[in-house]
């Protein structure tokens, strides 16, 4: 006799992005597992966030403090409901020599996080790992989300209680918000950093991203709108916008360059700060 070496393709590489849902909601993907060996294969699907050990590894000390480049755990934020935030089917079974099988994954999260993730492994015989995915997705209370910047939170959740938000209306960049935008306002920090050059000043250049979520909730409203407050103040410390305002539809995702060139009468010593609001607002049919 002779030894055959299992074999399979995958149509998805290590990442499996879902996106962005509304709570409560669910988005499903597909996925394609080719047998290319000459033998059947016995598969069986698992998740990191089943294992029987994750209760001994979650007593590690979390990876975004023990690495500067590791920002996601791989099972990351789960459901409070105590299901699994995906799920995937068929969870095991055969593949003929020369065929090949297809997997949904569903994404179904209960709370807002940026932060779901799991790892899904292709077992074959029980005992061989055949191709490892990390599986992604976010979710968000509002349709519109946005990307960019430096992160400012830690992508662990806190077992803290959230502290309501002070009665009193805050003050910054010159401008009083007022209680209920606070409630829902999410900080995002970019930092340009300019490089002087001999010829024609180069500006420095970063981008936002600006997407709107599929959702059954506004089925009729087929886009978002968004505008950004503040510009004056920003253009006078040489910050510029690509858009001052637009729309998104469902499901896609704009992106918007924002650049900065030092004034004339800029202080090398010191930093430029300014604050820019972005505001929605949903869009007709």
């Amino acid at each position: 006799g002779h030894g055959v070496m299992p074999s399979i393709v995958c149509s998805v590489g290590e990442v499996l992005n879902l996106g962005y849902v509304i709570p409560g909601e669910k988005v499903t993907s597909t996925f394609k597992i080719q047998n290319t060996s000459t033998l059947t294969l016995q598969y069986s699907i698992q998740l990191d966030s089943l294992s029987p050990t994750r209760d001994k590894d979650r007593q590690r000390i979390p990876s975004f403090i023990t690495s500067f480049l590791q920002r996601t755990e791989i099972v990351g934020t789960q459901n409070y409901n105590g299901l699994s935030v995906f799920s995937v089917f068929p969870t095991e079974g055969e593949i003929l020599a020369g065929r090949s099988q297809d997997f949904v994954v569903t994404f179904s999260p209960d709370h807002e996080s940026l932060y779901y993730s799991d790892r899904l492994k292709v077992v074959l015989f029980g005992k061989k790992t055949a191709h490892v995915m990390l599986l992604k997705g976010a979710a968000r209370d509002h349709p519109m989300f946005v990307e960019g910047g430096v992160p400012l939170d830690v992508p662990v959740e806190s077992l803290a209680a959230t502290l309501p938000v002070s009665s009193q209306a805050a003050l910054q960049g010159g401008t009083v918000l007022p209680l209920t935008l606070l409630r829902t306002m999410k900080s995002i920090l970019l930092i340009l950093e300019y490089i002087e050059g001999e010829s024609s000043p180069v500006p420095a250049v970063t981008e936002l991203k600006v997407g709107a979520i599929k959702t059954a909730q506004f089925a009729s409203k087929k886009n978002v709108e968004f505008s950004f407050d503040g510009l004056p103040l920003l253009q006078q410390k040489g910050f510029t916008v690509g858009a001052v305002k637009g729309t998104v539809e469902r499901g896609q995702v704009k992106r918007i360059g924002v650049s900065w060139v030092p004034p004339a009468d800029f202080d090398v010593s010191y930093g430029c700060y300014s604050v820019l609001l972005l505001t929605r607002a949903m869009g007709g049919s």
